[in-house]
């Protein structure tokens, strides 16, 4: 497993990396939330009334950055997060 920080502009995040059996399990979590790859289910964080963004298609923390958020949770919209945004964005309203 990796654990790696990611500097931002409104702070430093700390990426995760777990390499799996077809693609990296990735997360990057901020102070009030986190990015996940499409490996982990929106739906839960939901439920856990998380601050959650989901991407896909990534295989790097740069590509996680990058990638546009495809789902997020009520609580990642209350503080303006939208689908379409990138996921550093997305993570720049979790600080």
């Amino acid at each position: 497993m990796l654990i790696e920080p990611i500097e931002l502009e409104n702070g430093t995040a700390v990426g995760l990396k777990m390499d799996m059996e077809h693609a990296p399990l990735l997360i990057i979590k901020a102070p009030k939330g986190f990015v996940m790859c499409g490996y982990l289910n929106i739906d839960t964080a939901q439920r856990l009334d998380d601050v959650a963004v989901k991407v896909t298609g990534v295989g790097s923390f740069d590509d996680v950055l990058a990638a546009t958020v495809v789902e997020s949770t009520t609580a990642a919209q209350n503080l303006g997060i939208q689908e379409g945004m990138t996921g550093q964005a997305a993570l720049e309203l979790m600080f």
